[in-house]
C-alpha cells in the first residue's frame, strides 16, 4: 500500500476521494459495532471508520488492532455526521471509510502513556529508557520540529551574511587548564590521547589566520562536567568568528540572528539592539552576571550607610573593604519559619555566616539587629529601599563579589515565592535580552595562587588596559561579553589576541603557565600568529539551551533527541559499556578500578 496523503491533509475539499495512510493507531472506539480508529502520524491524525459486520476481513484485522501498531489503510472520505465534527483538528470536517487495512507491525502495549499529560507524569528514566516511545508524543515531536526550525533559521541567516560553514575536527589534543575532557585513546601512538573537542575556539582562530574572514558552524561538542539539567556531556554549540570586526559589530550580527529565528520559529519580533551592563552593575543591581529582568527586587549597596555605625558586623565590613548590601523582599515578611530556615541555609551555603533580616509587620521593624541602628541608619534604610508594611528585608555583610552572590541567590529564591503567592507574575515570554560586557579579564585563584582567566586565555584586554597587565592584572577589563536571556546566558564571546607577544605575555606572565607547557599546547596557535593573524573575535551559544527557551522547557534533555541521564547513562542503549580485554590491550590500556 502507498500512502497518497498524510494524516493532518484531508479536508472537506476531499469528499468522495479514495485514499490511502499509513501511520499509528492513537485510539480505537467501538461505539455499537461501529469502530473508530485514530491513525496519526508525524503530521496529524485522521478518523478512520470501520464497518466489521459489513466486511468480514476488516472485522478480523479490528480484533488484532493494538494501541501503536503500524497500519495502512484505504478507504473513501466522508463527511462526519453532524455534531461530532472537530473543530480541533485539520481533519475534524471528515473521515475515511475504511475498504481495506494492512497491518504492518503490532505494537506491544507501551509502558507509559504515549499522550503528553500521561507522558509527564512518568519518571523521566523511564522515559529515557524507552526514548523511542517518549518521542512518539506531541510535544517531544513539536520539540523536535522547533530545533529543526530553529537550526534552519541559523544557517540561512549566516549564509546570507556571507559567512561560510566549515567542520573543524573532534579529535584534538589535550588542554587540561579547561574542563574535564573526555580522552580517547591512539592505538598507532601507544600511550599517547586526543581530547574530544570542548569546543572549535582554537581551530576558528586558526581559520581567520588562513583568511576564511566569516565562519560559522554548528559543532557537536564535550565536556566531562557534573550533570544537570542545563548541562549535557556532549552538547551542540553553534560557533562564529569574524575577521576586522569589533564589539558591536559582533553584537549587531548576533542580534539579527536572533530576531530571525524568534520571527521564524514563534512568530514573535524581538526589539533590537538589546540593552547593554557592565559585569559591575549586572553583580552590584543583582547579584548575578546573568541577570533576570523580567522583574525588579535590585539588590541596595548600604556601605556607605553603615561605615560608621555602632553595629560592629557592618561597620568592620566594610572598614575591612567589603561591602553591606540588602534586599527588600516586598511583601514577603509572612515567610514561615521553614522557608526562612531554607533561605539561611542557601545564604550559608555561598559563604554567608548567617542570614540577618528585617521584617515589617503591625508598623514595627522587628529584628534583633535593629536596636544597633540609629535613627538616621532607620531612616536611610526606609528611604533606600522603599520600605513599607509586610516587607522583609535580607543583608549580607562579606566580600563585595560574595555579598552581592548571596543577595543576588536570595532574590531569585523570594520572586519563586512570590510567584507562588500568586504576587509576581513572571511570563516564559516575555523575552528581555542583554549583552553583560566589562568582566574582568583575569580573576585571582587563591587556591592555585595565580592569575585565571575569567572567559578562556584568548581574549584581548581592553587596550587601554593592557598597561596594567603587569601591575595590576584584576584591574584589566576583557573585551568580553554575554548575551542573556531571562536569567540564562545564552552565550558568550570575545574580541581576541591577534598579536603573538601578547598572546605569549598572558600565557607567561599573568597566567604563570611554564614556557615548556605553552610550546606544547600551544605553540602552533603562536606560530600562526606570526604570520599575519588579522584582528578578530566571534561568538558561541549553545543551540540546546535556546532551544529550550524556545520551547517553554527548563531540561535540554527535553530538547535533544538521545540525551544522557545526569549520571550519564544512555538507558536506551545502556551505555557506557564495559569493553574486552582484546580491545585494551590493542589501545595499551590497563583499567584500574577504585576499590
Amino acid at each position: 500500500m502507498k500512502r497518497t496523503h498524510h494524516c493532518a491533509q484531508l479536508t472537506a475539499a476531499d469528499l468522495g476521494a479514495t485514499v490511502s495512510l499509513i501511520g499509528w493507531v492513537d485510539t480505537v472506539r467501538d461505539q455499537g459495532g461501529i469502530v473508530f480508529v485514530d491513525l496519526r502520524d508525524r503530521k496529524g491524525i485522521t478518523q478512520i471508520q470501520l464497518e466489521p459486520h459489513e466486511n468480514a476481513a476488516l472485522g478480523n484485522v479490528v480484533k488484532h488492532l493494538k494501541l501503536e501498531s503500524v497500519i495502512g489503510v484505504t478507504g473513501k472520505v466522508i463527511r462526519r455526521p453532524a455534531g461530532t465534527e472537530n473543530p480541533a483538528l485539520p481533519t475534524g470536517e471528515v473521515e475515511v471509510n475504511a475498504t481495506e487495512i494492512e497491518i504492518h507491525n503490532i505494537s506491544e502495549t507501551p509502558p507509559f502513556p504515549l499522550d503528553d499529560a500521561g507522558g509527564d507524569k512518568v519518571n523521566e528514566d523511564l522515559r529515557l529508557t524507552y526514548r523511542y516511545l517518549d518521542l512518539r508524543r506531541p510535544k517531544m515531536r513539536r520539540n523536535l520540529q522547533v530545533r529543526h526550525r530553529a537550526t534552519k533559521s541559523i544557517r540561512d541567516y549566516f549564509d546570507a551574511q556571507e559567512f561560510i560553514e566549515v567542520e573543524t575536527p573532534a579529535l584534538f589534543k589535550s588542554t587540561p587548564e579547561g574542563a574535564r575532557e573526555y580522552l580517547v585513546p591512539s592505538r598507532i601512538h601507544p600511550g599517547q590521547f586526543y581530547a574530544l573537542s570542548q569546543s572549535p575556539q582554537q581551530f576558528k582562530q586558526i581559520l581567520m589566520v588562513a583568511g576564511v574572514e566569516r565562519y560559522f558552524q554548528i559543532a557537536r561538542c564535550f565536556r566531562d562536567e557534573d550533570l544537570r539539567a542545563d548541562r549535557q556531556m556532549e552538547f551542540t554549540q553553534v560557533d562564529v568568528e569574524a575577521s576586522f570586526i569589533t564589539r558591536e559589530d559582533v553584537h549587531a550580527l548576533f542580534e539579527g540572528m536572533l530576531k530571525k529565528v524568534w520571527k521564524d520559529v514563534l512568530g514573535t519580533d524581538i526589539p533590537t539592539p538589546f540593552p547593554r551592563m557592565s559585569f559591575h552593575d549586572a553583580m552590584n543591581r543583582f547579584g548575578v552576571d546573568k541577570p533576570d529582568l523580567r522583574f525588579g527586587l535590585e539588590l541596595v549597596d548600604l556601605s556607605e550607610t553603615f561605615r560608621n555605625s555602632a553595629f560592629k558586623v557592618f561597620q568592620a565590613t566594610v572598614a575591612g573593604g567589603g561591602a553591606v548590601k540588602a534586599l527588600n523582599a516586598k511583601s514577603l515578611a509572612d515567610l514561615t519559619q521553614g522557608e526562612l530556615k531554607n533561605l539561611e541555609e542557601i545564604a550559608k551555603s555561598l559563604g554567608a555566616k548567617g542570614l540577618a533580616f528585617i521584617k515589617v509587620e503591625g508598623g514595627e521593624w522587628k529584628s534583633p539587629i535593629v536596636k544597633f541602628f540609629t535613627e538616621a541608619e532607620k531612616a536611610a534604610l526606609a528611604q533606600q529601599l522603599q520600605v513599607e508594611e509586610g516587607d522583609i528585608i535580607f543583608f549580607a555583610a562579606a566580600p563585595w563579589e560574595k555579598a552581592c552572590a548571596i543577595l543576588g541567590r536570595l532574590r531569585l529564591e523570594a520572586a519563586a515565592l512570590l510567584q507562588k503567592r500568586g504576587r509576581l507574575t513572571i511570563r516564559p515570554d516575555d523575552w528581555k535580552f542583554l549583552w553583560v560586557i566589562d568582566f574582568p579579564l583575569m580573576s585571582y585563584d587563591e587556591a592555585e595562587n595565580r592569575y585565571v582567566a575569567t572567559h578562556h586565555p584568548f581574549t584581548a584586554p581592553v587596550s587601554e588596559d593592557v598597561a596594567l597587565l603587569d601591575s595590576n592584572p584584576k584591574a584589566v577589563r576583557g573585551q568580553h561579553y554575554d548575551v542573556v536571556l531571562n536569567g540564562m546566558e545564552l552565550g558568550g564571546g570575545s574580541i581576541r589576541i591577534h598579536q603573538p607577544a601578547l598572546q605569549k605575555k598572558v600565557f607567561e606572565d599573568v597566567l604563570k603557565i611554564p614556557a615548556d607547557v605553552v610550546e606544547s599546547r600551544f605553540g602552533y596557535m603562536l606560530k600562526a600568529f606570526t604570520y599575519g593573524a588579522p584582528p578578530h573575535g566571534g561568538i558561541a551559544f549553545g543551540l540546546d539551551r535556546m532551544v529550550a527557551l524556545l520551547c517553554g522547557t527548563t531540561s535540554i534533555r527535553d530538547v535533544i533527541a538521545f540525551p544522557k541521564t545526569q549520571k550519564g547513562q544512555d538507558l536506551m542503549a545502556q551505555s557506557p559499556t564495559p569493553v574486552t580485554e582484546r580491545q585494551l590491550k590493542e589501545l595499551h590500556i590497563t583499567t584500574v578500578l577504585p576499590e
